[in-house]
């Protein structure tokens, strides 16, 4: 009878093994890090961007309006400001490489504090870049062709060193700049005094982290308009968890040093997927300085035109992953010549082969 009960119990620990075994590798055959995703993803609602592209054939729109309040105590100004900020962006060519405009508008009225009557009003773009980010290297490919550990779900669910290196893109973008802000009121315009089309570039390195349990970690570090009066140079880290499928919320840190202004700027907030390809989302922002104090409140929408096809992978560019490749098309090439070289009178050489060469 125990021999009995020691053996039900063994034959329940490889059948529960079993399961667990086939669970984890449907799990992980789904969750396969690549470019695309089934689920829309937002650089929204932070102000990173993330290493990954929207993939092939997608179309992203991402949009948001913003409330805020300045007050500069040193040259006793109060501003009330309205932004709306955009982004369209779209996958090409490879999984790896997107193409985006990126840009916001703001109006600011302006109150001197000292002087309750007077006001001014003024509006213009504070940015519109045209740029494209391609992914340098995704360790999550070796991962996958790793696979994952069958023998140890815990292992499976647990921060490992390897989570640590992150995804590497880079992004190249061009200022464009409509300057009719004589008086440089913007406090990050570029070339005050000048009423010109300006141009000048904008470069990022972005980094993803993509960690179990729904966090992910992006950072930022850029240089833009090196090549103007008001250059800036900056870093931007974003923290974002999903506690559910739909659900999402962040906190952000950006600073920034430039000739005309530096700041250091905290966000946050969260979003919610309504649908696959639409998402809302909303956020505060505020500094702890005076030159000027600002505070913002946005709110804003991401939606997708989704005509991706089949699902493309970034290639490995190691040595194994060339040599993989080789020995592939080779055996295709193998392949074609055997079928040229079919005899006419109906004999496959492969079949041939099979019966020893005996007709």
């Amino acid at each position: 009878m125990i021999n009995l009960i020691s053996l039900r119990k063994q034959m329940f620990h490889m059948h529960q093994r079993f399961f667990l075994t086939i669970l984890l590798a449907i799990g992980y055959s789904v969750s396969l890090f690549a470019q695309y995703t089934d689920e829309l993803n937002s650089n929204r609602p932070g102000s990173s961007q993330g290493a990954f592209s929207v993939g092939t054939k997608v179309l992203q729109f991402e949009a948001g309006l913003s409330l805020g309040k300045e007050d500069h105590r040193l040259v006793f100004t109060e501003t009330d400001a309205f932004m709306i900020d955009y982004a369209v962006r779209y996958g090409v060519w490879k999984e790896a490489l997107e193409v985006s405009i990126m840009g916001s508008f703001q109006n600011n009225n302006v109150g001197d504090t000292r002087m309750t009557a007077q006001e001014t009003s003024f509006s213009n773009f504070r940015s519109n870049t045209i740029g494209a980010k391609y992914l340098l290297f995704d360790p999550y490919l070796r991962m996958e062709k790793k696979g994952p550990n069958l023998y140890s779900w815990k292992a499976n669910r647990k921060i490992q060193w390897a989570d640590f290196i992150p995804a590497v893109s880079l992004y190249a973008g061009l200022n464009i700049d409509f300057i009719e802000d004589p008086e440089g009121k913007f406090v990050n315009n570029t070339r005050p005094g000048v009423n010109s089309i300006g141009l000048s570039p904008k470069v990022v390195l972005a980094t993803q982290n993509n960690f179990v349990g729904g966090f992910v970690l992006v950072t930022n570090i850029y240089a833009n308009r090196v090549t103007d009066d008001a250059k800036q140079y900056g870093y931007v880290v974003t923290l974002t968890h999903t506690p559910t499928s739909w659900f999402s919320i962040f906190v952000e840190n950006e600073g920034f040093k430039g000739d005309t202004y530096a700041d250091q700027l905290f966000r946050g907030g969260a979003a919610a997927l309504l649908s696959p390809n639409f998402q809302v989302d909303a956020s505060v922002l505020l500094n702890f300085k005076d030159t000027p104090n600002r505070t913002y409140g946005r709110i804003g929408v991401s939606y997708r035109i989704d005509r991706h096809e089949d699902e493309e992978f970034i290639e490995d560019k190691g040595a194994d992953a060339r040599k993989e490749k080789r020995d592939k098309k080779n055996k295709n090439k193998d392949a074609k010549k055997a079928k040229k070289k079919k005899r006419k009178d109906g004999v496959d050489p492969e079949q041939e082969e099979d019966d020893g060469g005996k007709l």
